[in-house]
């Protein structure tokens, strides 16, 4: 097959492998390249929310903020290593700055001071926002800055295997869908330095507001052994469908109506039923635009909204929709919580329809669902509770690097330096530190002892053996199964007898995978059929991973509700009871890895946060020695 050598090869190209290939040619790191499926997919470019949250340490007015008090807070969600928390605190500004000096729009006053919001999870008013497209905002301009510094971009690559060998990364394997020929599809690229910026597993879910282009490829880690780390932690939120869309903050807190519609397409406002009065129903509407996104510590409260929603769609088969166009005849404004109504007035949001009332409030969410052919003056929205973040993913050291494969550094979504839940926005700011921190330690590997191309290994065998067998199976039809299977039984609500029968069943179908030939597929078929059998292998980890935490007992937390008979009824007219969660597990992380096809999940305490009172010549010294890398 073609083979090419680089020093570094760059596995993705959202905002995270971006940064990491800017900041790589800034501290001097040359011959590399970025593989992407293109530079126009994945999820930063194509994703956001009302006003998309970007989260960093304070830099406004005189409100005292510092490393230390944002490591603890980014901490309090529980099951986050200290250390890892202060370098996403202590970077901040200064992968802010980057990003400020590179013409992302971030709103400053005439001071040139940045001020900030607060969001969920967030006591210091740390979070900033360029809009909707925040994240689309980062990639445009690091993509001009790759551009401006000449760094090589490959497209329509989607990666497939990689390369390790006695625990470290030598490079992977990329099939391209568009080859003319089948042997024509795979480029193996060899490279003692591996970034891997893949994103989060937005392929394993049916219902997931991840851009359709982006599937995601932990899978290919986890076959190789990465240790992954807090993978049952995802996060789950109500989003628009036909246009993929997060409907949080002001499209909420507009209060627009909830309407679902049945097979015979009959409307009814749903909520009405499972709340005392009208006026106790907009309030956890408008709540829910605050408390973003589903949370098991909103239960009961404005995550119930999730609950309702999950139920008409997956429960009953009907379809649920945000209708803005008019209030219903019993919506008596004067009769809301003093919050919601401060809110709206404060924010000049009052107005006589939800439309109006987000014109008024943040009108660029309504431009941008009619650059997608969406009138919400005129229509009702689709939505339905979906997959959108994963706050675990593999486990890393301080400088981002694998902890258990040298030379591979997963940055982004992928990293699972997250705990159970986290300030909103945050992701955005860890994956700009990560690939800071994994592009200045491979120039520091470099600059001690520059590394050679490591040499040729066989760990592609088991693909190109597969090559001459006949394949029987349709990959659409088979991705189609293991989503549904995710969406129903590894989702927010989870059930331990459900997950354990979709573990079994999530592992025969890797299994048949496997065994499958890849004789007499096109270059496309091929290239899907391959990804196929990654997000399986990240499915039956995920699943696992999931079902020892529920055996453990660590109940209800984050973005999950663990469901028990034992547990707390949810709501009267509910049937669910929930696990109450056992605080305990806060203080450890939950470790997943795949060792000979058998996963092995553990609990491992959490690392606490440095104490750092250094002297500055000490400090001073240990950098010019080079021995903070140790």
């Amino acid at each position: 097959m073609k083979t090419r050598r680089l020093k570094v090869v760059v596995i993705g190209s959202g905002a995270a492998g971006l940064a990491a290939a800017v900041r790589l040619d800034a501290l001097g790191v040359k011959d590399i390249a970025v593989y992407t499926e293109g530079l126009n997919m994945g999820t930063s470019i194509n994703t956001g929310s009302d006003k998309q949250t970007y989260y960093k340490l304070g830099m406004y007015g005189d409100q005292p903020d510092s490393p230390a008090a944002m490591a603890r807070d980014l901490m309090a969600g529980g099951s986050m290593h200290g250390d890892l928390a202060l370098v996403e605190a202590a970077l901040s500004q200064q992968a802010f700055a980057h990003l400020a000096n590179l013409g992302v729009p971030f709103p400053h006053d005439r001071f040139g001071q940045y001020p900030g919001y607060k969001t969920d999870h967030d006591p210091k008013r740390r979070a900033t926002s360029c809009g909707p497209g925040t994240s689309r905002d980062m990639c445009v301009s690091l993509i001009r800055e790759l551009q401006r510094r000449q760094i090589e971009v490959c497209e329509k690559k989607i990666l497939v295997a990689l390369s390790v060998d006695n625990g470290r990364c030598s490079g992977a394997l990329f099939a391209n869908p568009e080859a003319p020929l089948p042997e024509d599809s795979f480029e193996r690229v060899e490279a003692p330095y591996t970034i891997f910026a893949v994103g989060g597993p937005g392929g394993l879910y049916e219902q997931s507001v991840y851009p359709a282009v982006h599937t995601g490829a932990i899978g290919t880690a986890l076959a190789a052994g990465a240790k992954a780390r807090n993978l049952p932690e995802s996060q789950f939120g109500l989003a628009s469908i036909a246009f993929r869309w997060n409907v949080s903050g002001s499209y909420m807190q507009v209060l627009p109506r909830f309407v679902s519609i049945d097979e015979q397409g009959t409307e009814r406002e749903f909520l009405r039923e499972y709340f005392d009065s009208p006026q106790t129903m907009y309030d956890m509407i408008f709540l829910k635009g605050y408390q973003w996104p589903f949370s098991a510590g909103h239960v009961p409260g404005s995550s119930l909204i999730d609950i309702l929603v999950h139920r008409e769609t997956v429960g009953r088969g009907r379809r649920v929709f945000l209708d803005y166009r008019s209030d219903p005849p019993d919506f008596d404004f004067a009769s809301f919580s003093q919050e919601t109504r401060s809110y709206l007035e404060k924010s000049g949001a009052v107005a006589n329809t939800p439309f109006l009332r987000l014109k008024r409030l943040n009108e660029p969410a309504i431009e941008l669902y009619r650059r997608h052919a969406i009138d919400l003056e005129t229509e009702m929205l689709e939505v339905a509770v979906c997959a959108q973040h994963n706050n675990g993913g593999l486990a890393a050291d301080l400088w981002w690097e694998s902890e258990n494969i040298r030379f591979l550094f997963p940055v982004g979504e992928v990293n699972g330096s997250h705990g159970v839940t986290r300030p909103g926005g945050s992701a955005l700011n860890a994956g700009q530190c990560g690939a800071f921190r994994a592009a200045e330690r491979i120039a520091a590997y470099e600059k001690a002892a520059p590394a050679g191309h490591p040499r040729e290994t066989s760990s592609f065998e088991s693909i190109m053996s597969r090559l001459s067998g006949p394949s029987g199976l349709d990959w659409r039809k088979e991705r189609s199964i293991f989503q549904k299977r995710m969406s129903a039984d590894a989702a927010f609500l989870r059930k331990k007898e459900h997950v354990e029968a979709a573990l079994k069943e999530a592992e025969a179908q890797r299994e048949k995978h496997l065994k499958n030939g890849l004789g007499g597929l096109s270059s496309r078929e091929l290239s899907e059929q391959l990804r196929n059998e990654q997000l399986l292998t990240a499915q039956v980890c995920y699943l696992s991973a999931i079902l020892a935490q529920i055996e453990s007992g660590t109940g209800s937390r984050g973005g999950a509700v663990v469901l028990s008979e034992n547990g707390k009824q949810i709501h009267p007219l509910l049937p669910w009871k929930a696990s109450p969660e056992n605080t305990d597990f806060r203080s450890n992380v939950l470790e997943t890895r795949m060792e000979n096809g058998r996963v092995i999940s553990k609990w491992k305490p959490c690392r606490p946060l440095p104490e750092t009172d250094e002297w500055f010549e000490n400090v001073w010294s240990n950098f010019r020695k080079g021995d903070i890398y140790e």
